[in-house]
């Protein structure tokens, strides 16, 4: 690997590791929770005794977000929320140790701008609906982004830490991955329809497995394009090729064209940050994630018997073309928005959008979009909120144009939270992780701009 760690760990061996894991949860589906509880202690006692010197907070962080769905999906959560409190409390533990920048006022204030709509919740929901749980469902998902933002926030980080980082990041959602080709091997024993694919996903919810396989293939590819080994290389556009296939056979399309774009977005900053001798090294492997890409959909189809194809040309099984692409989140939308209309001050509150969808769509479900949800359940506070999560990372990359990850991790948030809301932390996590400032030691050694305070 080109990156040599502090922390002895190699990248085959972790790979075996987890492939191990996901070996021991299929055959014995309780272990879930004694290797989360594990994880869990590990990672405590590492951030303790290391006093979080090298980041250790984020890479606990990175690999809970990461496993956040995998251990939901084994029946291996404490409960429901654990992964998001736990991103919360790793990155919590580090800040005590380390601190963070007096820059982050911003996002204090994001975090401050969350409770008013507590209040007008309490005062607006119905009897039928547990408050508290309604307050976690809706809020642990956007306090996870404010912590990961004021820990990420002009925080100086090495090539060497952060690639780290994205290695803890990954390897759970390689062993979901392994997991679930043990679960279900092939597509052609099972019933397929144009709806989203739960055998492909061992029960469990297509739209959260295709956002966690989707940026599980981003960061293959970002590896494919700045890890200079070539067994490395081979290993992981193989495992992006696993990777992808998974995704795709969720029929659930969001997280699957979330990563292409991230996928092209970080291609054009490496390309813009690179020389031209460097941008020849990079065109072949762009070749073969061509080649590798066609031959991944190819195969898809095959195994989908076509269908695949109906299905992110929005067709139905005749191949007619359906009214609606976007399976009634539109609508859900709509309706969030009518509350922000009618209530532009205050909000509805928090946890009260989904009564308001059953008044008024007479339909029971969570919503699918966190600005919309922002706007309807917390008024003109939460237009604040938005703003403040989209402008500041804007401002901070036209200063500090080092991070070639920035452009495709806030994408990666940003249209992740308009298909699935912040269901689970990935998505306000890496939205933390694009507001590092990473710097290569070895170019850099003296004289670097002083970030934090």
């Amino acid at each position: 690997m080109a990156v040599k760690s502090r922390y002895k760990y190699n990248y085959i061996e972790l790979l075996l590791i987890h492939l191990g894991m996901a070996v021991a949860i299929y055959l014995y589906r309780p272990a879930s929770q004694f290797i989360l509880l594990g994880v869990l202690a590990y990672f405590t006692f590492l951030i303790i005794i290391k006093e979080n010197r090298n980041n250790e907070a984020l890479m606990a962080a990175a690999y809970i977000a990461g496993a956040e769905v995998f251990f939901r999906q084994t029946d291996g959560m404490i409960f429901y929320e654990t992964g998001k409190y736990m991103v919360i409390v790793f990155l919590l533990m580090g800040m005590f140790f380390k601190g963070t920048s007096s820059r982050t006022i911003p996002y204090w204030i994001f975090l401050l701008i969350l409770i008013p709509g507590i209040v007008i919740g309490a005062m607006n929901i119905g009897f039928k609906t547990d408050f508290r749980e309604a307050v976690a469902f809706n809020l642990s998902g956007p306090v996870a982004l404010g912590v990961s933002a004021l820990y990420c926030y002009y925080k100086k980080i090495n090539t060497e830490d952060f690639q780290r980082v994205i290695i803890m990041l990954l390897m759970p959602l390689l062993a979901q991955m392994f997991y679930l080709y043990l679960y279900t091997p092939s597509m052609m024993d099972v019933g397929i329809n144009l709806q989203a694919n739960y055998a492909a996903t061992g029960g469990y919810g297509p739209n959260q497995i295709s956002t966690v396989f989707g940026l599980g293939a981003v960061l293959l590819a970002m590896r494919l394009f700045t890890i200079k080994h070539k067994l490395i290389n081979i290993l992981d556009l193989v495992l992006l090729g696993m990777m992808g296939y998974r995704a795709l056979i969720t029929f659930s399309r969001g997280g699957v064209f979330t990563a292409i774009l991230c996928i092209v977005a970080f291609i054009i900053i490496l390309y813009y940050k690179r020389g031209a001798r460097e941008q020849v090294q990079l065109n072949f492997k762009l070749f073969l994630l061509s080649v590798a890409t066609l031959l991944l959909w190819l195969f898809s189809l095959a195994q989908t018997k076509g269908l695949l194809s109906n299905r992110y040309t929005n067709r139905d099984a005749a191949g007619q073309l359906k009214d609606d692409i976007t399976t009634g989140r539109v609508e859900l939308v709509e309706t969030e928005l009518h509350a922000f209309i009618n209530n532009p001050v205050t909000g509805i509150g928090v946890g009260k959008g989904y009564e308001y969808r059953e008044e008024n769509l007479d339909v029971s479900i969570a919503t699918h979009n966190e600005i919309s949800r922002l706007l309807s359940e917390h008024g003109l506070l939460g237009l604040v909120a938005i703003l403040i999560l989209i402008l500041v990372p804007i401002i901070f990359w036209t200063k500090f144009k080092n991070n070639y990850y920035f452009l495709a991790f806030l994408a990666f948030w940003f249209l992740t939270i308009n298909h699935s809301a912040m269901r689970i932390a990935l998505p306000g996590f890496v939205y933390g992780l694009a507001l590092l400032y990473i710097v290569d030691d070895k170019k850099h050694p003296v004289h670097r701009k002083r970030l934090t305070d």
